[in-house]
């Protein structure tokens, strides 16, 4: 009988390990997840600006938006940027906002407000140096004073700020006519110092190939023009004749040199 006993529980152990074993076979395997690899970043494109291009852009922002406010400046400074990344529209900032019969009439040359300059720096630097743009131009490059009505079915609107109506043109398809800007992220401006807005003041003083000619010796002039040779200490002789009334002095005035010059004043900006 315990014979009996034992063998049964030997058969059902056999049998459990038996099923066990069978068990673990059959268990499929976990997948193993890939490793993540790091995805190569692609280059931006570049755009060089200058002080100039930085002005530019503050007066396309002023004059378009009416003199309104961030929200406005920052609509307009994003169409000027849709035009110089679209590759349509001239290569800088200064050629876009000058070309002709494009933006606001006497937009270069007319005076900006003083008052108006911080929110103009400001909404300036953030296109420029953080890459800000209006979320909802999106791809426009056009855009009317508000209210306006045209009789033409490819102006796609898209939003209304600082008094402006902004547009994409698209075609029946949906498709836009005109190429499409680069997404900000892809977009890199590099400043480009050394280029000044001032007009020269001294004309002289401009580096020039062609030498400048120097006037001739007024025979009028005193002895204290002319070029002297000392190679001894000279007691200057008592002047024996006073010079005439009426009669032209001539006074030395030594050229100063280029580079130590300092231009003052503020000068109005040309437009370019």
């Amino acid at each position: 009988m315990r014979a009996e006993i034992s063998f049964g529980k030997s058969l059902i152990g056999i049998l459990f390990v038996g099923l066990a074993a069978a068990g673990c076979t059959t268990t499929p395997k976990p997948a193993t997840t890939p490793a993540k690899t790091k995805q190569a970043q692609a280059a931006k494109v570049t755009f060089n600006y200058t002080a100039k291009d930085r002005d530019c852009l503050k007066r396309a922002m002023y004059f378009e938006s009416q003199h309104s406010d961030e929200d406005g400046y920052l609509a307009v400074g994003t169409v000027v940027m849709n035009r110089l990344t679209s590759g349509a529209y001239p290569p800088s900032i200064c050629g876009v906002v000058a070309q002709e019969k494009q933006f606001a009439p006497g937009v270069m040359t007319r005076e900006v407000k003083p008052q108006a300059e911080p929110e103009l720096a400001t909404a300036a630097d953030a296109i420029l140096l953080k890459g800000a743009r209006h979320p909802a131009v999106k791809d426009a490059m056009f855009f009317h004073t508000d209210g306006l009505k045209f009789p033409y079915d490819n102006m796609h609107y898209v939003t209304v700020a600082g008094g402006n109506a902004f547009y994409e043109k698209r075609d029946s398809n949906g498709m836009l006519e005109t190429p499409p800007p680069l997404p900000s992220y892809e977009v890199a401006m590099n400043y480009v110092p050394g280029e000044s807005m001032l007009p020269p003041q001294f004309d002289a003083l401009i580096p020039s190939a062609v030498p400048v000619p120097l006037p001739a010796p007024d025979p009028m002039a005193t002895a204290s023009t002319a070029p002297m040779r000392i190679t001894a200490p000279v007691t200057p002789p008592e002047p024996s004749i006073a010079p005439e009334p009426g009669m032209p002095i001539a006074i030395p005035t030594p050229r100063p040199a280029y580079d130590s010059v300092m231009l003052r004043g503020e000068f109005p900006v040309n437009g370019g």
